[in-house]
């Protein structure tokens, strides 16, 4: 393989296209001498194990030319020629990839395979003769694979580029202002990777001007208009737009919605417009408008363009985690021109809706009580005309310990037709914390079947399910709740309900072939209507004269029809049929009327058609007959229909032609040839009456005569005449416990469609994370929802659900679960002795308290083997989280553990831990730490008091001592002394110092200097150096 991969480098051209469940290319076209290699690229796979391809739906077989490489690509190469195999069976197709691993399987997104093509051309330039300076076309279509790209040539030479000769893309040249030079042969050059061709050749020739007749005498004409185009997205569109007009017209483009035109369109030439990457916006009406200068003559010309886009996935689903029994609800949008259609997939497998799996209108996918079975990965495959898109979203079933196992033993036994018993025993492991159960039903044949469930409370192991179909297969299981969530599914069982009496009766035919007979025929029962297995029929008959003596016949259920012997010609009867079963007769069908024939008249009046049945349908019959026993004689039939009244006429005159009332419709006059009609334009679940007659030259022969009902019109109306469902009302919410909420409302008063069913919305009060939104169904107006946290506040919603559409969910009813027993102890519970005797309790609230916590419980003992009831308990209230344990030995390990209580009841305990009390310490020896402290602190006051009473003695001293005169020494001195004590700031201005300041005698440099000086130099001091007081300055002054 890799020999041959080098070889291809080599000799070919090697493209690769890497295939996922994303956004990609959706075809790709193999040319000559080239290899593609398609990897397999689906990254949501962790590890894949497995790698497989498929081609055209199946599992892809190894050839030559197509094969598996060791790597898992796939290699794709044109067979030769020669090779006797047909190049395109072997490698165009549409192909995909499906990689699996131990967890489930993904697909890839399909992308088709081409072999590159070019067609012959089916439209070839014509000739034309044009007046000089005016105006020149040819056009050339082909088709092929890439697409070609046309040029053209002039007398087999490439045309010279030139502003008067526009080239469009789509096979169109454009020559303006034709010159002399311009005539000659012109023809178009298709090329791609296939091949290259060439148009038959046209002759342009120019004439003088005046030479051609003008049809239009100068008034403005568009004679190249604008075309109907639809392209897919990214390819070159071109708007096409020529007029000619004496003199030459202005052109203009518009779109028809008044949008602007988008400014990516390019005016090509001179009046054309080009899109070269076209998009879904630039869809539109574009109108192309043509003025004949100064004056108000236009012409327009308008165009549709449409822009096909392959499907495009706008909303991804999300990859989710889910209990068991839990909703799993997968949201996919796609976008698309035309619109595409949405499907999902399991595990590489197509999925339909049915049951618990339900595939809605918009593309969501919900799975209800998802079990193991269910984990994997879903893919929503979008898909219209153009290719493919999808993507990938994982599904895991989280299954919690403690669950109970699945109950066991169901039977379901049918009572009635409509009425089936269902029981079953309790699990074998964790019965007693089961908390309810639900039974879920569906039946067991068809597709599109929707799963109904009923929540059953804890001490009920049977139910009666009523309202089922007569003679129907449905199949039951249950599912065991607690408070940690939901069992397994129970083992499924199917029982068939019991037969009923027919819902309806058959629709007969009448006709004679006799004079004295009548000949019934009639359709079997549908089995929507039989209710059972048909054993019999009744065919009841009498004279209209003498309706009180009725006969009957009885025949086998596997008849279709009866002929009634000797009977009076020309003469009015009346017939109806019954069909049984087991449990006995339906209700009869109406009388049906029918004349015999007149013995006299049988060589000239045809005989009635033969087995003529009608098939009914909602708003049309069909009906069908054989020849009568004289066809030779007949030319043709006469078909007539009206709506019948329930009763007919009871008059003996009963005439016995088409002559008998008004009919609404016909006569229908029909060919000999034909034996089938379809009688339209009817209402649903009205009673019609039918008749055909076969008709001569001479005479209208005798009818044969059905009488019966079209079908009912379907329960949903189309989708254009209904809106979604409105939500339900009234709901309310109670709690059922710590762990289950009641939720009952009502059906909404009024709606346009049939609710089939109801989806409630769970979360916790104001969460904002959307993973944890859990959904539930129910198919009553009542729902037990179990699982949820105790003492937590929960929001519901609820929503009404038809066939095929889901309405808006209702507004948020609020309810909170009761408290329940802590399921969590005191976390982080930390112990610290104290002193020999004493030890210190810390603690933090548990993080699932599950209520309000009233007491904290604290238990200890020195000895760990005791019982719980043996241990020493010290309670505390629910707001401390602290707590000191006196009364303790000393050196002694002492073993606590901790629990919460609320309303409910105590919680669990935590884990053991321990501590060690101290020893004891001698009294003489040691001092604690309040000891050793309060002494420090007594020395310390004791110091303070002794210095202050110090200086209090000190001063006292110093006032006794000055003598009666010293005043007018110290005002003499006042500037020396304020010198002096700024010299003595050291020293902290304490009284002892004073004094020996003032006795100091001052010095004679002092004295002489002036006292200007003396103050300034005071003061300087002062400045710089002192923080004494002002106030006790000035009183040492005055002293």
């Amino acid at each position: 393989c890799f020999f041959v991969l080098f070889l291809s480098f080599v000799l070919c051209k090697l493209n690769s296209l890497e295939l996922s469940c994303g956004a990609g290319p959706v075809q790709a076209v193999l040319e000559p001498n080239q290899v593609l290699v398609l990897d397999c690229n689906l990254a949501t796979v962790d590890q894949p194990v497995n790698v497989t391809w498929a081609k055209d739906g199946t599992l892809l077989v190894d050839q030559e030319h197509l094969y598996v490489l060791p790597n898992g690509s796939l290699y794709i190469s044109q067979a030769p020629k020669d090779s006797g195999q047909n190049e395109r069976t072997v490698s165009e197709g549409s192909y995909s990839c499906i990689s699996q691993d131990s967890f489930g399987a993904v697909t890839s997104r399909t992308v088709v395979v081409r072999l590159s093509i070019l067609s012959r051309f089916h439209l070839q330039p014509e000739s034309h003769t044009v007046e000089e300076n005016g105006v020149a076309r040819f056009e050339c279509r082909i088709d092929g694979l890439p697409s070609p790209v046309i040029t053209w040539e002039k007398d087999q030479a490439a045309l010279t580029s030139e502003s008067r000769l526009i080239t469009l893309p789509n096979g169109v040249l454009q020559i303006v202002d034709v010159q002399e030079s311009d005539a000659g042969s012109y023809r178009c050059v298709a090329v791609n990777a296939a091949r290259r061709r060439h148009s038959q050749d046209a002759v342009l020739t120019v004439t003088k001007g005046g030479k051609l007749e003008r049809s239009h005498n100068g008034d403005v004409v568009i004679f190249a208009a604008p075309k109907n185009t639809t392209i897919v997205a990214g390819q070159t569109a071109v708007m096409e737009c020529m007029a000619s007009a004496d003199p030459t017209p202005f052109v203009s483009w518009i779109r028809h919605d008044g949008k602007p035109i988008s400014t990516d369109v390019i005016v090509l030439g001179r009046t054309n417009l080009m899109i070269a990457h076209t998009q879904p916006h630039h869809s539109g009406i574009y109108v192309c408008r043509a003025n004949k200068p100064r004056t108000r003559q236009f012409v327009t010309a308008a165009a549709e363009l449409r822009v096909l886009a392959p499907p495009t996935i706008s909303h991804f689903p999300e990859t989710i985690s889910r209990t068991r029994a839990s909703t799993a609800r997968f949201v996919c949008k796609a976008e698309g021109e035309p619109a595409p259609n949405i499907y999902w997939m399991k595990n590489g497998q197509s999925l339909m809706s049915n049951g618990r799996v339900k595939i809605q209108v918009r593309g969501s996918l919900v799975i209800n009580q998802i079990g193991l079975e269910d984990a994997g990965y879903y893919q929503c495959i979008a898909e219209n005309s153009l290719g493919m898109a999808c993507a990938t979203a994982k599904l895991s079933v989280i299954v919690r310990e403690g669950l109970p196992s699945a109950p066991k033993s169901v039977s379901a036994v049918a009572l009635t037709s409509s009425v089936v018993l269902v029981s079953w025993e309790r699990p074998e492991y964790n019965s007693k914390q089961i908390i309810g159960f639900s039974l879920h039903y569906q039946r067991a044949l068809g597709t599109n079947n929707v799963e109904y469930q009923f929540a059953v409370n804890n001490d009920t192991t049977e139910l009666q399910v009523k309202d089922l179909e007569p003679n129907t297969n449905y199949t039951f299981y249950v599912v065991a709740y607690s408070q940690l969530g939901a069992s397994r599914t129970s083992n499924s069982v199917t029982v068939q309900t019991l037969e009923d009496v027919p819902g309806a009766a058959p629709q007969l035919s009448l006709s004679s072939t006799t004079p004295t007979d009548i000949r019934v025929t009639w359709l079997p029962l549908a089995s929507e209507l039989s209710n059972g297995k048909v054993t019999k029929y009744r065919i009841d008959y009498c004279t209209l004269k003498e309706a009180d003596q009725i006969s009957s016949f009885e025949v086998g259920g596997n008849e279709t029809q009866l002929t009634l012997h000797t009977l009076l010609p020309n003469k009015g009867y009346k017939v109806r049929i019954a069909a049984a079963t087991n449990a006995g007769y339906g209700i009869p069908s109406e009388w049906t009327q029918h004349r015999t024939p007149d013995r006299d008249n049988q060589t000239h009046v045809p005989f009635a058609p033969t087995e003529l049945k009608v098939k009914a349908k909602v708003d049309s019959l069909i009906v069908t007959w054989q020849q009568p026993s004289n066809h030779a004689q007949i030319s043709g039939y006469k078909l007539y229909c009206r709506e019948a009244e329930v009763e007919g006429p009871s008059d003996e005159d009963l005439p016995d032609t088409n002559e008998d009332g008004t009919w609404n419709i016909g006569p229908i006059r029909l060919r000999k040839k034909v034996k089938q009609y379809e009688v339209t334009g009817l209402a649903p679940g009205r009673l019609y009456e039918v008749k055909v007659v076969a008709f001569n030259k001479h005479y209208d022969g005798y009818a044969a005569v059905w009488k019966g009902k079209t079908e009912k019109a379907p329960d949903i109306e189309p989708p254009e005449q209904k809106g979604p469902p409105l939500p339900p009302s009234h709901i309310q919410a109670e709690s059922n416990g710590s762990t289950s909420i009641w939720l009952w409302w009502k059906k909404p008063a009024f709606t346009t469609v049939k609710i089939i069913n109801y989806t409630i919305r769970c979360s916790p009060w104001g969460l904002k994370n959307a993973s944890l939104v859990t959904y539930y169904t129910s198919s009553e107006e009542e729902i037990l929802i179990s699982g949820l946290k105790p003492y937590t506040k929960y929001g519901f919603a609820v929503q009404s659900n038809g066939i095929g559409i889901d309405g808006p969910f209702s507004s948020v009813v609020e309810e909170s679960t009761l408290p329940d027993r802590p399921s969590t102890p005191p976390s982080d519970l930390k112990l610290n002795p104290i002193n020999p005797y004493s030890v210190q309790v810390r603690w933090r609230p548990p993080t699932e308290p599950n209520g309000i916590i009233v007491e904290y419980i604290i238990l200890y003992s020195a000895n760990k083997t005791q019982s719980d009831d043996m241990w020493n308990l010290l309670s505390k209230e629910g707001h401390t989280f602290s707590a000191e344990v006196h009364g303790l030995e000393s050196d002694t390990r002492y073993f606590f553990k901790m629990g919460a209580k609320t309303v409910i009841g105590t919680g669990p305990y935590s884990n053991v831990k321990d501590v060690q009390t101290l020893p004891e310490k001698q009294p003489v020896s040691f001092l604690d730490v309040h000891s050793v402290t309060g002494i420090i602190v007594g020395v310390c006051l004791g110091l303070l008091c002794i210095l202050f009473c110090m200086c209090a003695s000190f001063r006292n001293n110093k006032q006794r001592e000055i003598p009666p005169g010293s005043d007018s020494h110290a005002a003499g001195n006042h500037m020396h002394y304020r010198r002096e004590r700024v010299g003595s700031f050291t020293q902290k201005a304490c009284s002892d110092a004073h004094e020996l300041e003032t006795l100091m005698s001052p010095r004679p440099e002092d004295v002489s200097m002036p006292l200007t000086e003396i103050t300034e130099l005071t003061e300087e001091h002062n400045l710089m150096g002192t923080s004494l007081p002002e106030d006790s300055i000035h009183m040492e002054v005055k002293v």
